[in-house]
């Protein structure tokens, strides 16, 4: 069982930085490629592509991962919607109607 364990870390490390090279190679090519053709920039190597990576991660994307606080949101808003009566759901179809740009459309259909 022990043994079954430690091959699957090792296949899950040796992945990793397959993804991790690969990244920086496709990184560090598209840059080297692009940038000193379009703008004049220099050519950066292989570890300056993964800082440029890492980086672009942290500005983008944040330290999250897929999935996360992402659909928190939705969660949180349908919980608010079961607990709502029906006037304040229709309160708040007609703010939203208004704010959306959603004048022209007729209003939705009671439902029974």
């Amino acid at each position: 069982m022990r043994r079954h364990w430690m091959r699957r870390g090792f296949k899950f490390v040796l992945v990793a930085v397959v993804a991790v090279a690969a990244l920086g190679f496709i990184v560090m090519s598209l840059w080297n490629w692009l940038v000193p053709a379009v703008f004049g920039g220099a050519v950066i190597g292989f570890w300056q592509a993964l800082g440029l990576f890492v980086l672009a991660r942290l500005l983008v994307g944040g330290l999250r991962g897929r999935g996360g606080y992402r659909g928190h949101w939705r969660q949180r808003m349908a919980e608010r919607w079961e607990q709502m009566t029906p006037e304040e759901r229709e309160k708040l179809r007609e703010g939203m109607r208004g704010r959306c740009g959603h004048r022209g459309m007729p209003p939705p259909a009671a439902s029974a």
